[in-house]
């Protein structure tokens, strides 16, 4: 039987702990890799994803479900992130200092090889990842890895829109020349 996640929310809401626990089954993975990629540290991210579910469960009666529940607990584990790196939020602010730059979105992957160059392009992307201010890896990390909308990052990290899409905008041009260069290198 798939019960829907409204179902689990109000069950867990009520005290239901097996329904809580399914909410975490669901979410655990995306929860500890925001946390992974905004802390850049293993053991934080455990940390602060577990911070973060501990926080959910005691805050989740005052859940009114004006969000989706993956919504809402990404939000929570993206302020545990602020809180432990408060220089995390301070960049996340100070992407909208320069909105007016914003061009619309262009894919940063023209043409993915197969096999092990793919493979290769891949792990190389994921440590230009890795190496982004911490406020593009969360902001890619919501919108490519847990695939939530632009709106939906705004929402969850307090941000205008507009903020949301010039991060963005910013942090896959910075992949995208990375890749370039990447790229190059290959052929020489």
């Amino acid at each position: 039987m798939d019960v829907s996640e409204t179902e689990l929310v109000r069950r867990a809401q009520g005290g239901d702990a097996a329904a809580f626990e399914a909410l975490v089954l669901a979410h655990q993975t995306l929860a500890y890799n925001l946390a992974l990629r905004a802390l850049g540290d293993e053991r934080e991210a455990e940390d602060a994803a577990q911070e973060a579910f501990v926080r959910a469960w005691l805050a989740l009666p005052n859940f009114r479900g004006q969000a989706k529940f993956g919504t809402w607990l990404y939000r929570i584990v993206t302020n545990l992130c602020c809180n432990r790196h408060p220089r995390l939020r301070r960049e996340l602010l100070a992407l909208g200092d320069d909105a007016a730059t914003q061009v619309p979105d262009e894919s940063p992957y023209a043409d993915p090889a197969s096999g092990l160059e793919a493979e290769e392009r891949r792990a190389f992307l994921h440590r230009q990842i890795d190496a982004l201010p911490e406020s593009y890896r969360v902001l890619v990390t919501l919108r490519f890895q847990h695939e939530l909308s632009y709106e939906e990052i705004a929402s969850t990290l307090s941000l205008p829109l507009g903020t949301v899409k010039t991060g963005l905008f910013r942090a896959r041009a910075r992949l995208r020349e990375a890749l370039l260069a990447f790229e190059a290198g290959e052929r020489l």
